[in-house]
């Protein structure tokens, strides 16, 4: 089945200053708490009238300058889950590449600003392959910067269809083939170079949202990565070992970018995503990643990512300040919200959204009132298109603004 594409829509902003106020672990205060609950009930309770079902799950996790809150709110027979739910987040991971590839500058190990077919510094290897499964269009023209920004042009072989391909996307169609199919961004710009026709624009001439772009962010990570390291390293090597993991500036361990198909489960507890189908309900669990990579593969759980984007936002983790600002600022002129791998949304902040195999998410964080937000749901609605998946799309926004909302906040705008 044809993925729905996530073009979120975002709106215009203002350049706002990081707020310097750290309480990492606040008590919740019951009334508050109580509030925030019935804000997402409602939410919830609105959209299971829209969806004509009683909508599984809808979860907020909000935490102010004072306070840290949970809340989920679970149809009748579902047990509430929790802050520690691991889930996939799809698109959030893009956030993360790009903290990725600014860290990589920061250390003097790539320059964003070079073409992708510049030299990685020090050393006479090409930051993508220069082999004829990579020779696609305008490939000597994109920069690192394009990529990230989605201005490159790059064709989308995983969300847009593909010719010669049953009228599907190529990850869709091979997906269909084998489901256990091991995926390499190599197999999948080589698409491009075998349909040198399958491009949106000249590179910098516009914005389109292209996972097939994040996977050659993905591929440049670890070909710099390998070569600092002088050994073979992956996307997820890299993440674990400067980005999340034990020696990162804030471990955040249950935080994973799997690689390989055969790694396609997560830890418990976790929650399968689903999709409401004309027919009934498909649900996802076990499912394999690899074509994903950079792009959509991650997983964790709501109070990791949290942790993650307050600190990062704050200028407290592995990026420096400054930095923060290029990623949260340096955009195309074609789109007034995408930065590099981080978009604005009024009375939401600097984040980033995720739609894969039923899971819809979002995580952000608002500079000017020093608030993180996270919210997540469990199943898309397919059964009339992109209208029917519109509504829970909609309502992990709708949400976050309720719980900011019940807490004296502004809200939706």
């Amino acid at each position: 089945m044809r993925k729905f594409i996530l073009y979120t829509i975002f709106l215009t902003s203002a350049i706002q200053t990081l707020s310097c106020a750290k309480n990492d672990s606040p008590a919740s205060d019951d009334d508050h708490q109580q509030k925030v609950q019935a804000a997402v009930d409602s939410v919830r309770l609105a959209l299971s009238e829209k969806m004509s079902i009683d909508y599984p799950y809808i979860n907020v996790i909000i935490q102010t300058p004072t306070e840290k809150i949970f809340v989920s709110s679970a149809a009748a027979g579902n047990q509430p889950l929790t802050a520690d739910t691991y889930y996939r987040f799809a698109s959030t991971t893009k956030n993360f590449t790009s903290a990725a590839i600014l860290n990589m500058y920061e250390d003097g190990w790539l320059d964003y600003k070079a073409k992708i077919t510049d030299t990685i510094p020090g050393s006479d290897t090409p930051y993508v392959p220069a082999t004829p499964d990579w020779d696609f269009r305008y490939k000597n023209d994109i920069t690192i910067e394009q990529l990230l920004q989605h201005s490159a042009g790059v064709f989308d072989v995983d969300n847009d269809t593909v010719p010669g391909y049953n009228g599907e996307t190529y990850t869709d169609y091979v997906m269909a083939l084998d489901s256990m199919h091991q995926f390499t961004t190599d197999e999948m710009v080589n698409v491009l170079a075998q349909n040198k026709n399958l491009v949106y624009f000249t590179p910098g001439n516009g914005y389109h949202y292209s996972n097939t772009g994040y996977s050659i962010l993905a591929k440049i990570i670890a070909r710099v990565y390998s070569f600092k390291a002088g050994a073979d390293k992956t996307y997820d090597d890299y993440m674990q070992d400067y980005i999340v993991g034990g020696n990162s500036p804030v471990p955040i361990d249950e935080i994973h970018f799997p690689v390989l198909a055969t790694d396609n489960a997560m830890p418990d507890p976790h929650v399968a995503g689903a999709y409401l189908l004309p027919g009934g309900i498909q649900q996802f669990d076990n499912y394999n990643m690899s074509a994903q990579v950079g792009e959509g593969n991650g997983y964790g759980t709501m109070n990791a990512l949290n942790t993650y984007i307050r600190s990062l936002m704050r200028g407290e983790n592995v990026l420096q300040p400054s930095t923060v600002q290029l990623m949260q600022t340096d955009k195309t002129p074609y789109d007034s919200a995408y930065a590099l791998g981080c978009n604005y949304r009024i009375n939401l902040g600097y984040g980033h959204n995720g739609a894969r195999i039923g899971y819809l998410s979002l995580m952000a964080y608002d500079p000017a009132n020093d608030i993180s937000i996270v919210s997540m749901v469990t199943m898309w609605d397919l059964r009339n298109g992109t209208t029917s998946f519109l509504l829970p799309f909609n309502a992990i926004y709708d949400a976050a603004y309720a719980a900011r909302n019940a807490l004296g906040y502004p809200g939706k705008p």
